[in-house]
């Protein structure tokens, strides 16, 4: 379904799933009290992102219980943002809501994020009153919130539970792109974003899929795809060893020709060869970054590919 249609569904809940098989009948069945409670229509959506246990065979006896329920299986893993593009190209709610799959966001707190909403925001934010995270996991989403806040000059703070109005996730999914950071086109929509104070409960099961590698290729993505940061940083660089090469040698030829000292040539001449190699190469890194992220997108590859819906 083109997430584009209008639809009766008041609520779409998009869950990127991995390595959750022992939470999700739990989350499932969480969510589908919620909104009978609530008396709202719903639709839940959980796409497979390449998971390697049996989170896949656990969706599939779910979906024969819980009729509101949708479940999309990727080949491979994509990324969680990747994976929860997915779900916004299926999605048919009004108001589309997005939770991780291991209950450390508890459904429970859904109305929060609504009754925010319904104040006149397009986004609101479920921002945790302590993290139950490892000090790793912390420490990294607090990289990624720093990155976020000076690349898209936004002010407030950003977690994955999330609620967003139709017409932001129209415009966020325009953006088809290998490398989706879902946080960053929110902002390139809109400013009218919210933020209100959850829960975030101990992992019950397992342990985190944003290793500390995830992390950081986070971060780099979200860096090298939406901003000129780096390449900023690498100008700034240039010119500023630039002035001390030049400052450098003027302090050579003053020590020779108007002190009278003798300037010893290999060692200043490592210094300087070992000083700018450095910063060329770390120049040309940066620009290569940029370059092959513009050869992927040239060449279309896939934001997510389905195996099976």
């Amino acid at each position: 379904m083109n997430a584009t249609n209008i639809s009766e569904l008041e609520y779409s809940v998009v869950v990127p799933v991995y390595n959750s098989s022992k939470t999700l009948s739990e989350l499932v069945e969480q969510v589908d009290r919620l909104f009978v409670e609530l008396g709202s229509s719903y639709e839940l959506i959980m796409v497979d992102d390449g998971s390697k246990d049996s989170s896949w065979a656990v969706m599939k006896e779910l979906q024969g219980e819980y009729p509101s329920l949708k479940i999309i299986r990727l080949r491979r893993n994509f990324g969680q943002h990747n994976a929860i593009m997915c779900g916004f190209n299926l999605c048919r709610g009004r108001h589309v809501i997005t939770i991780d799959d291991d209950l450390q966001n508890p459904p429970e707190e859904i109305p929060k994020l609504i009754d925010k909403l319904n104040e006149g925001y397009d986004v609101v934010y479920g921002i945790y009153e302590e993290k139950k995270h490892s000090l790793t996991r912390n420490y990294g989403s607090a990289v990624i919130g720093w990155y976020y806040r000076k690349i898209f000059d936004m002010d407030n703070r950003i977690s994955a539970f999330r609620i967003m109005t139709r017409e932001i996730v129209r415009e966020v999914i325009r953006y088809d792109k290998n490398f989706p950071y879902i946080d960053g086109l929110i902002s390139w929509n809109t400013r009218e974003i919210g933020e209100v104070s959850v829960k975030h409960l101990v992992r019950k099961e397992g342990r985190s899929g944003y290793t500390l590698r995830k992390i950081l290729k986070l971060s780099f993505n979200m860096i090298t795809n939406f901003s000129a940061f780096p390449i900023r940083v690498a100008s700034l660089l240039g010119i500023l060893f630039s002035i001390f090469g030049f400052c450098l040698g003027m302090y050579f030829i003053v020590k020779a020709f108007v002190i009278g000292i003798p300037v010893t040539g290999y060692a200043s001449l490592i210094v300087a060869i070992t000083i700018f190699s450095g910063v060329q190469l770390l120049t040309i890194g940066v620009i290569g970054e940029y370059i092959a992220r513009v050869h992927m997108n040239v060449n279309k590859k896939p934001q997510y590919v389905i195996r099976e819906h």
